[in-house]
C-alpha cells in the first residue's frame, strides 16, 4: 500500500499559463479520487431512493423524511469535524507531520463525543413532525428509519476525521476503495433488507430467511455501509508508517479540541443551515401530500450526486489552499482557490445539461410512481438552472475553509437561505399556489445569493496575506 507524504514544494513555472496548467493538473490529481468518494456517498442515497421507490409512495416519503432529518442533525457534526480540515492541511503544508497525526487522534475523540450526542438528539426529531401536519403513516416510517440509522452517527463522523487526514496527506486511494465497496454492499443489502430474502433462489441459503424490513431495512443497509467504510480507512491509516517527531498523545487534548471547535462550529452551523433549509423544504413538501415529498426526495437524490462531486472539488481546493497557506504562499493559495471555482462550475454545468435534456428519463430511472412523475420533471428542470451556482457555493465553502475563514460562510448561508430563499419558498409554493415547484424556485434563489457572496469573499481575503491558524 502506498504511503502518505507531505506535499513537495510546488515548482514555479516561468509563465502565467504554465502556472495555471500546473495548478490544474495538481488539483485534478487530488480532486478526482476525492470527488469519486464524495459522489459515491451520494450514489448510495440515490440507490436507496431507487430501491425504496419501488416499495410505494408512502415508503419513499418516509425515507425522504427520515433521511432529511438525519442530515439536518448530522450536518452540524459533519461541519464540526471539518474544523480539522484546515488544521490538518496547513500542518502538512508546513511539513509538521507529527502535528497532523496528533490532530487525527483528537478528531477521533471529537467524533465520539459529538456522534453520541447528536445520535441521541436525532431520535427525538420525529416528535416535531406532527406539527407540520404530516400523516401518521409517514411519521411511523420515519421513526423506523431513524432507529436503525442513528447508530451510524458516530461512525460517520469518525469516517469524516479519517477522510480529512487522508486527503490532507494526498493519500486518497483508500477513500475510493471504501466508497466502491460500500456501494456494492449497499445495493445488495438494500434489496435484501427492504424486500426480504423469501424470493431468492435456494442456493442463497440462510439469506432466504431474512425478513422484509421495508424502510428500516434501507436504514440498516446504510449503517452497515458506514461501518464498512470506517473499517477500510482505519486499516489504511494503521498501515501508514509513523511520522518522525514526538509521539502524539492518544488522550483528549482540550486545547486542540477547542481550537478545532472554534473553526468547526461555524462550518457546522453553515452546513446545518444549508441542509436544514432543504430538510424544511421536504417537510413543507410533505404537507402537500406524499406525491410532493416523493418528488422532492427523487430530485434531491439526483441533485446530491452532482453536488457532492462539486464538494469533492471543493475539498481538494481546501487542501490545496491549506497547503499553500501553511507554506506562507498566498499567491499560490489564490490560484488554487480560483482553479477550484472553475472546476466546480464546469462540472456542474455538465450536470445541468443532463438534467435539462433528460428529466423524464431520470425520473423514470428513479422508479417514480405515476402520481409522482409529473412533479419530478419540473423539479429537475429547476435543479438544472441552479446547478452552476450550487457548485460555486460548494467550492467556495471549501476554499474559504482551507484559508481558515469559516464564519463568513455561515453568515452567507444564513442570509441567503433564510432571509432570501425561505421567504420566497413560502411565497411561491403556498401563497402563489405553485406547490413543490415553487418551493424549489425559492431554494434556487437562496443558492444563487450564497454562491455570489462566497465568490466575492474569497476574492477579497486572498487579495491580502493569508496566515496559518497555528501561527
Amino acid at each position: 500500500m502506498s504511503t502518505a507524504v507531505a506535499p513537495s514544494a510546488p515548482s514555479q513555472p516561468q509563465t502565467r499559463r504554465g502556472l495555471i496548467v500546473a495548478e490544474f493538473r495538481a488539483l485534478t490529481r487530488l480532486a478526482v479520487p476525492i470527488a469519486i468518494a464524495q459522489g459515491g456517498q451520494a450514489l448510495m442515497g440515490l440507490v436507496d431512493t431507487l430501491v425504496v421507490g419501488r416499495a410505494g409512495t408512502s415508503a419513499l416519503a418516509s425515507v425522504g423524511l427520515g433521511n432529511g432529518l438525519f442530515f439536518a442533525m448530522s450536518g452540524f457534526g459533519i461541519g464540526l469535524m471539518m474544523g480539522f480540515d484546515p488544521l490538518l492541511s496547513q500542518a502538512v503544508g508546513a511539513k509538521a507531520m507529527a502535528r497532523a497525526r496528533a490532530l487525527l487522534w483528537q478528531g477521533g475523540w471529537m467524533s465520539l463525543f459529538a456522534g453520541l450526542l447528536l445520535g441521541g438528539l436525532l431520535l427525538l426529531t420525529p416528535l416535531l413532525l406532527p406539527l407540520a401536519g404530516i400523516g401518521a403513516t409517514e411519521i411511523d416510517g420515519a421513526w423506523d428509519y431513524l432507529l436503525w440509522r442513528a447508530p451510524s452517527m458516530p461512525l460517520m463522523l469518525a469516517f469524516m476525521t479519517m477522510r480529512s487526514y487522508l486527503q490532507s496527506t494526498a493519500f486518497t486511494r483508500p477513500l475510493v476503495v471504501a466508497t466502491v465497496l460500500a456501494n456494492v454492499l449497499n445495493l445488495f443489502a438494500d434489496i435484501l433488507l427492504v424486500f426480504g430474502g423469501a424470493g431468492l433462489p435456494e442456493y442463497f441459503g440462510p439469506l432466504r430467511a431474512v425478513p422484509a424490513m421495508g424502510v428500516a431495512g434501507s436504514a440498516l443497509a446504510t449503517t452497515l455501509c458506514t461501518l464498512l467504510q470506517l473499517g477500510v480507512v482505519m486499516f489504511a491509516v494503521s498501515r501508514l508508517p509513523a511520522e518522525r517527531g514526538a509521539r502524539p498523545t492518544r488522550l483528549p487534548v482540550w486545547k486542540d479540541l477547542a481550537q478545532a471547535a472554534r473553526v468547526g462550529v461555524p462550518i457546522g452551523l453553515h452546513i446545518a443551515a444549508e441542509i436544514g433549509v432543504f430538510a424544511l423544504a421536504g417537510v413543507l413538501s410533505a404537507g402537500l401530500g406524499p406525491a410532493s415529498v416523493g418528488a422532492h426526495q427523487i430530485a434531491i437524490a439526483f441533485s446530491s450526486v452532482t453536488f457532492t462531486v462539486a464538494m469533492g472539488i471543493g475539498n481538494a481546493g481546501s487542501v490545496r489552499v491549506g497547503w499553500a497557506v501553511g507554506a506562507h504562499d498566498t499567491p499560490r493559495a489564490r490560484l488554487s482557490g480560483f482553479m477550484a471555482f472553475a472546476g466546480g462550475a464546469g462540472f456542474m454545468a455538465v450536470g445541468a445539461l443532463v438534467f435539462a435534456l433528460f428529466p423524464t428519463a431520470l425520473a423514470k430511472l428513479a422508479g417514480a410512481p405515476d402520481d409522482v412523475l409529473p412533479l419530478v420533471v419540473p423539479l429537475l428542470m429547476v435543479s438544472a438552472i441552479f446547478q452552476v451556482f450550487d457548485g460555486v457555493q460548494g467550492v467556495g465553502a471549501g476554499v474559504l475553509r482551507g484559508a481558515g475563514d469559516t464564519r463568513f460562510t455561515f453568515l452567507a448561508n444564513l442570509v441567503g437561505h433564510y432571509a432570501i430563499g425561505l421567504p420566497l419558498t413560502w411565497l411561491l409554493g403556498f401563497k402563489l399556489g405553485l406547490g413543490v415547484v415553487g418551493i424549489w424556485w425559492g431554494l434556487c434563489a437562496g443558492l444563487i445569493a450564497v454562491a455570489l457572496s462566497l465568490l466575492w469573499r474569497f476574492n477579497h481575503v486572498s487579495a491580502g496575506t493569508l496566515r496559518p491558524l497555528d501561527a
